[in-house]
């Protein structure tokens, strides 16, 4: 499925979109890779455009509206490893500038006028049999210039008490728990 090529106008519009529901649940969109019974699974991959003279294009994904209750829920997450083997990797990484600065990653969540502020969770997945997983933060190394900034802070309140910041080493049920260190690095020559 695509659209010719435009000489000199924009190229083609193709839209996949399923039907809407009155009495029932919205259609379905679905797009999945073949499966394989000898070698890695298919591969499902949507990029945007690219940009001779100008920006690349963008890809954007956002869940439904809900107009009378919660707005819809974007998973992205790898499956379950099978009998042996790791589970899928995640990666989410900007592109490297060649004269500019580097892409940003924005984790966030909207604004409540009326409630909570969203919650934004990180954590490392448990071992059963091996030590937990890691959660590690570091700023870019610069060549020429300081080094990138690792900033955490709580929340400003204009009329209450601001957000405090919490660091816990985690609890040992069996034996002493964990160690919290906070040092600068040795100095260069």
């Amino acid at each position: 499925v695509g659209t010719g090529v435009a000489t000199a106008g924009r190229g083609g519009l193709v839209s996949i979109s399923a039907g809407s529901g009155t009495s029932g649940a919205g259609g379905l969109v679905s797009m999945w890779g073949g499966q394989s019974t000898t070698a890695v699974g298919g591969l499902v991959s949507i990029s945007g455009g690219a940009g001779d003279a100008n920006t690349g294009g963008a890809v954007s994904m956002r869940s439904g509206e809900g107009t009378a209750k919660s707005s819809g829920i974007i998973t992205i997450r790898s499956a379950n490893s099978g009998a042996s083997g790791a589970s899928g990797m995640l990666v989410f990484s900007s592109g490297t500038a060649n004269a500019g600065n580097s892409g940003n990653i924005l984790i966030g969540t909207g604004v409540a006028t009326a409630g909570r502020g969203g919650l934004v969770s990180i954590s490392a997945g448990s071992g059963t049999s091996g030590v937990g997983g890691l959660v590690s933060m570091w700023a870019g190394k610069s060549t020429t210039l300081a080094g990138g900034l690792v900033s955490i802070a709580g929340g400003v309140s204009t009329e209450r008490t601001g957000g405090g910041v919490s660091v816990a080493s985690g609890e040992g049920t069996a034996t002493s728990s964990g160690v919290v260190t906070i040092r600068s690095a040795n100095s260069g020559a």
